[in-house]
This record gives structure tokens, C-alpha cells and sequence, in this order.
């Protein structure tokens, strides 16, 4: 077993390492949002410099939790590099260390980093999510902003005289508002009898609250009204759990948000597959380090190129390609949930693993 006085100088070094990465990448993701909500400000009214230094604010720490496999990988190979170059790892490995003794620091520095990101970081981003929300809805930058990865929400009321299909831009309050609402009543034999355009609907108790509407029936003139109200038999939890976005939850959260889902009768796949994906974080980092390793373990020795490196950065790429492929398809319900999350996860961790038996043992 690696000594523990050089265990936690390695550990230490890796941590510090990865702190640096973070800081860089943070600095450089707030940097690129910040100009992209910058140029709002003359697209929106009223959407000012304040505005879109906290609305980048809100929204860095979803964007940096993505980012944290990357940001292992870097750190893995910068760390394992830089010790190759001051022989400190061939003084280590000639007194008998293993690489599997060696890489002990080095996993509970990605695991400690995972731990972090699932109970402290998972939370900042799915309350700066929220928040990012209302403030899109609010100011009405969301078509503006372009977010084509957030599909418009579409809700369907049944009652004893009406049948509306409600869709919307954007959500807020949980679903229970409604950015640029369209209310498509359906009469006999499902034809369309009226469209109603709102600027915004708020749910209320058994009926939906429209706010300058604009109403159109077949072959007659657009009519433009200051309120309507739509009468609705949806329960405003229901509305909040078939609307509320997964990444807008929390991992603790995560749980009760499932089961409430099920008791409504709300597809859950989404939920299972963003929950399995935060509880494979860890893991995942851990599969981002051992790849590193099997780049980078040996560099000096055997005095590789960079292409080596750079072939395992692209590794690191296409993993998270697969990955995000794959949630999608656990999302869906194409795929269960937990196989979607835990097979990329698997996969690398014994791809990392067979590479440095390979390279130590033969």
C-alpha cells in the first residue's frame, strides 16, 4: 500500500489540479454566456447589464456540471504528466509501487470531486436553473436565446363540453405559467372551433387565466381581448410534475419528484434517467481518471508523443458523446433508465481498467 505521507501529497496535488480546472472552465463558460445574453440587451426591452450578469450566473453551474468529466480527464492527465516530468512517479514506481497502489490517490481525488458535484454543485444547478427560467420567462428572452434543446410543453384538457390542446414558448412557476400560450379548442369530429393566442396564462383554481388574447375562429375576423378565462379540470400537480424539467430537480429531490410522477400517472423516464445519471457521477469520474492514467502513466518511459494524449482526450470525447446519446434514449423510454446510465459508465470504467492490466502486467 502506497505511504501515507505520499498518498496525500499525490491527493493533494490532484485536487489542487482539479480546483484549477474548475476555475479556469468556470471563468471561460461565464465568459461565453455573458456575451451571449449580453446581446438581449437590445433585442429584449428592458433586459439590462444586471440582468444578464445574473441571469450567466444562474446559469454556469448546469453548464460546469456537465463539464466535470472533462474537466477529470484534464486534470488526470495534466497531474500524471507533470509528476512524469519531474520523475517523481519513476522514483515512486522504482521503489516498488504498482500502478494500481500509485492510482490510489488519484481515484479518491475523483471520487471526493464527484461527491462534491452530487451534493453540492447538482443543487446550485438545478436552483440556478429554476431561477434562469423566470427570468427568461419574465424578460421573454427565450425565443431570443434560442434554446432548441428545450422542447415546447404540450398539455391536453378533456371536459364534459371542450377538448384543448394548450401548448407554450416557455414554462414557469413549475408550469403553472405560461409564456406565449396558444389554447387550441377542438369541436365535432375534431375540428378546430377556436384558437386562443395569450400573451401569458397563469393556472388558477379550475380555470386558466389568459392575459391579452388574441382569438380566432374559422372564417371570421381576430378578436383581441384584454383576459379570458379557459375552465380546466387539471390539478395544478399534476401540470408540475408532467412539466417540470429534470434538470430543474435536485439529486435529493430527485425521489419524491419520481413517485409523485408515477401517482399522477406522469412518464418517469426522464426523471429515473437524469437520478441514475447524478448517482453514476462518481463512478463515471473515476472511469475519466483511469482513462487518463492509460495515457499518461507511462509517457516518459517509453517516451510517447502527444498524439497519445491527444487520443485520449478524443476517448474522453466520444464517451460523453455515447453518453449523452444514450440518456437520451433512456429518456425516451427507449432504453430503461438505469441501463442507460450505468452502461457508459461500466464500459469505460473496464475499458480504463483492461488498458492499465495491459500495460502493467502485459
Amino acid at each position: 500500500m502506497i505511504a501515507g505521507t505520499l498518498f496525500r501529497y499525490f491527493l493533494k496535488r490532484h485536487l489542487l489540479t482539479i480546483f484549477w480546472f474548475f476555475l479556469g472552465v468556470t471563468a471561460l463558460v461565464f465568459l461565453i454566456d455573458f456575451i451571449e445574453t449580453s446581446g438581449l440587451r437590445g433585442n429584449v426591452a428592458g433586459f439590462t447589464l444586471l440582468d444578464s450578469l445574473y441571469l450567466t450566473a444562474m446559469r454556469v453551474p448546469l453548464i460546469l456540471q456537465q463539464t466535470v468529466p472533462f474537466i477529470m480527464l484534464l486534470a488526470g492527465i495534466t497531474t500524471l504528466v507533470s509528476l512524469n516530468r519531474r520523475q517523481e512517479m519513476v522514483v515512486t514506481r522504482a521503489a516498488g509501487v504498482s500502478a494500481w497502489q500509485f492510482m490510489t490517490p488519484f481515484i479518491t481525488g475523483a471520487l471526493i470531486t464527484g461527491l462534491l458535484a452530487l451534493f453540492i454543485l447538482n443543487p446550485l444547478a438545478a436552483a440556478g436553473q429554476r431561477v434562469a427560467q423566470q427570468i427568461e420567462t419574465a424578460t421573454k428572452a427565450t425565443k431570443q436565446l434560442n434554446r432548441r434543446n428545450q422542447p415546447i410543453p404540450w398539455l391536453r384538457q378533456i371536459t364534459a363540453d371542450d377538448d384543448v390542446v394548450i401548448g407554450a414558448q416557455s414554462v414557469a412557476d413549475g408550469g403553472t405559467s405560461l409564456n406565449d400560450a396558444v389554447f387550441i379548442h377542438f369541436g365535432a369530429e375534431s375540428r378546430i372551433v377556436l384558437r386562443q393566442d395569450a400573451a401569458t396564462a397563469k393556472l388558477k383554481d379550475g380555470y386558466w387565466l389568459l392575459n391579452k388574447v388574441t382569438e380566432t375562429r374559422p372564417g371570421q375576423i381576430p378578436v383581441v381581448l384584454e383576459t379570458v378565462q379557459v375552465r380546466t379540470n387539471l390539478k395544478r400537480e399534476f401540470i408540475q410534475e408532467r412539466l417540470s424539467r429534470p434538470e430543474t430537480v435536485d439529486f435529493l429531490g430527485l425521489p419524491g419528484k419520481i413517485q409523485a410522477a408515477r401517482s399522477f400517472g406522469v412518464s418517469t423516464f426522464a426523471l429515473e434517467t437524469q437520478f441514475h445519471s447524478l448517482i453514476s457521477m462518481p463512478f463515471m469520474l473515476i472511469a475519466m481518471t483511469l482513462i487518463s492514467a492509460t495515457v499518461s502513466l507511462k509517457f516518459s518511459r517509453f517516451n510517447q508523443s502527444q498524439a497519445m494524449i491527444f487520443g485520449g482526450v478524443v476517448s474522453g470525447f466520444v464517451l460523453y458523446v455515447i453518453t449523452v446519446l444514450i440518456k437520451a434514449f433512456g429518456s425516451s423510454g427507449v432504453v430503461p433508465p438505469f441501463v442507460a446510465a450505468w452502461i457508459p459508465v461500466v464500459v469505460a470504467m473496464f475499458l480504463g481498467t483492461t488498458l492499465l492490466l495491459h500495460q502493467e502486467d502485459g
